[in-house]
């Protein structure tokens, strides 16, 4: 292809992201919204409706001309409003051969294109002032001017006649389509060298058409036997696997069993987000994303991730489901309202840079998720589609910049999940109607156009589980399965039943629905990954570590640094009462409430977590006096017990004469069961909502969830722990004594909008 760079510019309003995207997709070149690439004072600036100077424009136009410079062959169009010739002189300064596209209109066309937008920093004020800026391209630029009164397809067809004209050599003709993105082995992420460009392809060579179609797949190992292991491998071929977790000898020596049975070296994947936890039985818990962006020490999350590679690596895992990347802008989403890194693009991609260069100080991958991102909706894409509802502009400012950034700091592979983005696969597809939205792991536009195309993400991608409700609810089974990988999807993340799900996709490819050009490019993707972790060099027998690498899991050290960081991170989110601090001394007799989501599919006792609470304030010189739900005493064999007796019992005029303080620790879970978690009392009108607030000092301290205060307004101290290991209750307990500082910070989302959760 031939190389060609072009900036889209014009005043806000002209369409310059809409017709820029449109172009660059005609012509088959990766499009870039230059507004991304501002400054966050400029855009902080915007915002407020205060133009920027030219001294603020400088360095972002200095970034503009240096991403068209970089380029090279692939071609770039990039939207800038350029208004003044100096300002594409300093484009044209590092990038010579930049053609500029001027979107002309009337100031009554532009201003009712303004009026009309949302989501967008420029307020409609601003107008005024770069049309008085605006200077015409001169006769001496090269550049092509294009009204934009017609509608969008006309001015995309009188855009590209005029490119054509300007650069006549160009081959990316008014009407082609871009073709699928080729992988690059020897480009990033996989930076191979010959000799293993040289093995994935002699490996793809010699491989049979049922290994190929296994390769696909990542099975969910539910049973640690050889001859399940057997099974799968022998009949199914596939070229990863994820396990249940358990012991951690347990699970080292099945993954050395899987990989002895195996020709081809299988990618291991583990779910490190929280560190070694998730991964084994006895993994270190750390933290949790949004513990790790609740301090203003970022290394934090290096640490955690840092844990998760020494303890997954020494289990012989060598692929890392994290770390997260959504931007929790709903406060009622609640999958990832613990599992995002914070509520802002900025701190997501500190905070997930950090994570990334620790875990990748051990031999392994990983797998960013979930594009095109969640924390819009929400709902729970285990259970429902959900989507992320902002428009393509904003999107690539928040999501997009998120992403980018990630690709260009290394990241190997993104699992894409079952969300929908219904305006930004719009703006690939003008005209697409309701009805023909889909999850991302269906949408060649957000995988092919967005992601490969404009994002230039080199990796590998694979799906989100396959047996959520985001995408099993969108086609037929034997439908959906090929098409994933046809829409540009790699691997397809566990079967549902393999058989089935293993035919469905061989009759994909047999039909044409994956073609040969997309099943073998997958193929060189996923054989790429391995031998960018140097699998392919490694004997069997050294492919997982040896049994004295398990001394790692959940070593001393590891959990010294669990107990600074939950020391670090527990968080006062307000004592507007001034009830802190309340020790054995000034409150002796503390009546103690626990609050669960109810049992979840782990089948463990969902309030297991009281009896460390009651543990450690009786260390700390508290009498305590543990509530007991109506349920409890009438499981434990208490005659004649209901929620009205117990309300009746609970709440008399004495409750002040026998206690001095209530404490509620609540440990609220959930996953994958409901759309969106909230505190569900254990009768009517429980006898443990704080009613007692205005009793004695009461305070509620949060295990996990961060939206609580939403359902306990009433409360006036409330701290956020983060997460119910015995290391952050220790620290919740001293600081709730004052004997240490709360450190931690929080964002708003705890507030969850509503004015009476902050007084």
């Amino acid at each position: 292809m031939n190389k060609i760079r072009i900036v889209v510019m014009g005043v806000s309003g002209c369409g310059k992201t809409t017709i820029g995207g449109l172009v660059a997709r005609e012509l088959g070149v990766p499009f870039l919204d230059g507004d991304s690439l501002h400054p966050v004072e400029n855009v902080a600036k915007m915002a407020a409706g205060t133009p920027l100077t030219d001294e603020d424009r400088w360095p972002w136009l200095a970034t503009v001309g240096a991403e068209l410079a970089k380029a090279g062959d692939a071609g770039l169009v990039l939207a800038c409003s350029a208004l003044k010739r100096s300002y594409r002189n300093a484009i044209r300064a590092q990038a010579p051969d930049t053609i500029f596209l001027h979107l002309n209109g009337s100031k009554e066309v532009l201003a009712q294109r303004v009026a009309g937008r949302s989501g967008h920093f420029m307020p409609p004020a601003l107008l005024d002032s770069q049309l008085a800026t605006l200077e015409p391209l001169q006769d001496d630029e090269a550049g092509v001017v294009v009204d934009i009164a017609a509608p969008v397809p006309e001015v995309v067809a009188q855009a590209l006649k005029g490119i054509a004209a300007v650069v006549p050599s160009h081959k990316g003709a008014h009407g082609t389509r871009p073709r699928q993105f080729d992988v690059d082995l020897a480009a990033a992420p996989f930076n191979l060298d010959a000799d293993a460009i040289a093995w994935v392809e002699g490996t793809l060579g010699a491989m049979t058409l049922e290994e190929k179609i296994g390769q696909l797949f990542i099975n969910h190992n539910n049973d640690y036997s050889p001859e399940y292991l057997d099974g799968v491998l022998e009949n199914y071929h596939v070229g990863g696997m994820r396990y249940r977790p358990g012991p951690s000898a347990a699970v080292q020596e099945h993954i050395r069993y899987a990989q002895s049975r195996t020709r081809i070296p299988l990618l291991v994947a583990s779910n490190p987000e929280m560190g070694g936890a998730g991964s084994c039985d006895d993994g270190t818990f750390v933290c949790t994303h949004l513990q790790a962006g609740s301090h203003p020490d970022k290394s934090i999350a290096r640490q955690m991730g840092q844990v998760a590679g020494v303890e997954t690596a020494a289990l012989g895992c060598n692929w890392a489901f994290a770390p997260i990347v959504d931007i929790h802008y709903n406060w009622r989403n609640t999958v990832i309202s613990t599992r995002s890194f914070g509520n802002t693009p900025q701190i997501v991609v500190e905070r997930a840079k950090e994570y990334f260069d620790g875990i990748s100080e051990s031999p392994t991958a990983c797998a960013m998720k979930h594009f095109p991102g969640d924390g819009i909706d929400e709902r729970d894409q285990h259970v429902v589609t959900s989507y992320n509802t902002l428009g393509y502009g904003e999107w690539n400012r928040t999501y997009g910049h998120v992403y980018r950034e990630m690709i260009a700091h290394g990241v190997q592979s993104i699992m894409v999940g079952h969300i929908g983005a219904p305006e930004v696969s719009r703006h690939f597809q003008p005209g697409m109607a309701d009805a023909e939205i889909l999850p991302a792991t269906l949408s060649p536009e957000l995988l092919q156009d967005l992601l490969r195309g404009e994002l230039g993400f080199n990796g590998l991608v694979l799906t989100d589980a396959s047996q959520m409700v985001g995408l099993t609810a969108a086609r037929k089974r034997k439908d959906l399965v090929p098409a994933t990988i046809a829409a540009g999807c790699d691997m397809f993340l566990f079967f549902r039943n393999p058989a089935e799900d293993f035919q469905y996709m061989l009759d994909g490819y047999k039909s044409g629905v994956i073609t040969e050009q997309r099943l073998h490019d997958a193929l060189r993707r996923i054989l790429g990954l391995k031998a960018s972790l140097g699998l392919h060099l490694k004997p069997v027998d050294q492919l997982v570590p040896p049994v004295e690498a398990l001394a790692l899991i959940g070593s001393s050290g590891h959990r010294a640094m669990a107990a600074e960081i939950a020391d670090k991170t527990v968080t006062l989110v307000k004592d507007t009462a001034g009830n802190l601090p309340i020790t054995p001394e000034t409150h002796p007799r503390i009546r103690l409430y626990g609050i669960s989501g109810g049992a979840d599919f782990t089948r463990a006792d969902p309030l297991a977590y009281l009896a460390v609470v009651k543990e450690e304030l009786e260390a700390a010189g508290f009498e305590v006096h543990l509530f007991r739900t109506a349920e409890q005493r009438a499981a434990a064999g208490e005659a004649g017990v209901n929620f009205m007796s117990v309300i009746s019992e609970e709440a008399t005029g004495d409750y002040s004469e026998k206690y001095d303080a209530a404490f509620v620790f609540a440990n609220v879970k959930g996953f994958a069961q409901e759309a969106a978690i909230r505190i569900k009392w254990s009768s009517p009108m429980a006898a443990e909502i704080p009613w007692y607030v205005t009793e004695v000092p009461t305070v509620f301290v949060s295990l996990n969830q961060p939206n609580h205060l939403i359902d306990v307004p009433m409360v006036r101290t409330a701290i956020h722990a983060h997460a119910g290991t015995r290391e952050a209750i220790r620290a919740a307990v001293e600081k709730i004594q004052g004997k240490s500082e709360f450190q931690g910070t929080f964002n708003e989302n705890v507030f969850c909008g509503s004015f009476d959760t902050r007084l």
